[in-house]
């Protein structure tokens, strides 16, 4: 009776080892191809690696050192020919500076963001915004001697060439009611503003490509005769005809 029963139990652990090795795969395979699936998902959605650091902060107030002192500089007046930033781009209209190169505070652009979301309240549409304020502007104090520094930070400014789109507007609105919105908001900022649409003649400097190319508009506006060469005077010109040697001026 022992060896039978020994038998038995054997067969019956051999059984169980196997069942349990049988029911791990059965386990495992659903396991593995669920992490093949996450992996290959996360590599697919994943960027590669990049130096570059990422850009932080708003279009008002941009992630940069206040410490750090910048100049005050110019905003960048195209004289070479060049129309950039002055038609629109992603939207249908757009708000446009026509008077002079300027710097614009921080303030300023948010009065003017503040003003066209107040007037198109309800309305369905998208907002971009064109330039970032990146300038920081420092300011002495009042009765500071020459020769005292920089002076402390101020505000940050955005730098404004002359005919640069700030504003652009895309959705499903009227005209007017857009109009009357970057009308308004031209009133919160300085300087003089128009109203501007997809599809219109971009600027060059203060002329607009409306009817002219850019290649007519760097031609010289003065028609420049070649240079010619030097007639022989009216003396030489007998003398040689004749063949007598012109006569010697003598004091």
């Amino acid at each position: 009776m022992k060896p039978t029963s020994a038998s038995v139990l054997l067969n019956a652990f051999q059984a169980l080892r196997i069942g349990g090795k049988a029911s791990m795969q059965q386990l495992k395979s659903p396991i593995q191809q669920t992490v093949r699936t996450i992996g290959a998902s996360l590599k697919s959605s994943t960027r590669a690696f990049s130096t570059t650091s990422p850009a932080f902060g708003t279009w008002l107030e941009p992630s940069i050192n206040r410490k750090k002192k910048m100049a005050k500089g110019r905003p960048r007046v195209p004289t070479g020919g060049s129309s950039k930033g002055t038609t629109v781009v992603w939207g249908d209209y757009g708000l446009r500076m026509t008077d002079h190169h300027r710097r614009i505070s921080a303030k300023h652009l948010k009065m003017a963001e503040d003003t066209i979301k107040v007037r198109l309240r309800g309305e369905k549409y998208r907002l971009y915004k064109r330039k970032c304020c990146n300038i920081g502007v420092y300011v002495s104090g009042n009765e500071i001697r020459m020769g005292k520094g920089k002076g402390s930070f101020d505000h940050w400014a955005s730098r404004l060439a002359v005919n640069q789109v700030l504003f652009e507007i895309k959705g499903r609105i009227h005209e007017q009611i857009v109009r009357d919105a970057f009308r308004l908001a031209g009133n919160k900022l300085p300087g003089q503003w128009e109203f501007t649409k997809k599809g219109d003649a971009p600027i060059v400097g203060i002329t607009k490509l409306d009817g002219i190319t850019l290649e007519e508009l760097k031609r010289p506006r003065k028609q420049v005769a070649p240079v010619e060469l030097k007639e022989p005077a009216p003396e030489t010109a007998a003398s040689e005809a004749s063949g007598a040697p012109a006569p010697s001026q003598s004091p």
